[in-house]
């Protein structure tokens, strides 16, 4: 196991390898910000008399991210608060999708994100970590709990993470994903070959 805390270490052989199969059938990874992209703190104050806001985002994250794309899976972020800071973040890291809604409704957007990207909610992974997300981890085949989450939201979760939200627990799952798919060796080293000056 690659430190991701998955309910199927304490399953049997059978179940464990029934979530194996469940991973290697995500084509889109959806990810919650705050709590899951960051640690839920919002620092707020005003600049030049309008207010002003920002947030901390894991690097080590975005690099995760980045792996799940090179991979040939789709990733998109969906927040319950609009936010110019995600707004920033998501367009940094060229995230394939995402949506803001301050009214939380992420079921219907993650609804029209499989349309566009005709996957079906089975093939979805959600990393959430609050009641907000609730109804998106009810609906989709992978539902992924960051080690910060609210206790219903892990019990609700088939995958629980060890690290925390703002704290590389998006990284901690890309490499838990790929290594489930057999992506992950051929990504990496790609990766490496590629600061060489090279693509294996």
């Amino acid at each position: 196991m690659t430190g991701a805390a998955i309910r199927a270490s304490q399953m049997r052989y059978g179940a464990e390898q029934a979530l194996r199969e469940q991973a290697r059938n995500v084509k889109l990874v959806a990810l919650d910000v705050d709590g899951v992209l960051t640690d839920g703190g919002i620092n707020v104050g005003s600049l030049n008399g309008a207010p002003f806001e920002f947030k901390r985002f894991d690097i080590q994250d975005g690099l995760g991210i980045k792996f799940l794309q090179w991979a040939g899976i789709k990733v998109v972020i969906i927040s319950g608060r609009i936010s110019e800071s995600t707004k920033l973040r998501a367009e940094e890291l060229k995230v394939d999708d995402y949506a803001q809604d301050n009214a939380a409704q992420k079921l219907p957007a993650l609804q029209a994100m499989c349309t566009k990207f005709e996957v079906t909610l089975e093939q979805v992974a959600f990393l959430g970590d609050d009641w907000p997300d609730m109804a998106v981890l009810q609906r989709v085949g992978l539902p992924v709990a960051v080690a910060n989450a609210a206790p219903e939201v892990i019990e609700a979760c088939l995958v629980r993470l060890q690290r925390p939200g703002g704290f590389g627990a998006v990284r901690e799952f890309s490499e838990w994903l790929l290594k489930s798919q057999g992506k992950w060796a051929e990504v990496t080293t790609g990766y490496v070959a590629e600061r060489a000056g090279g693509r294996a």
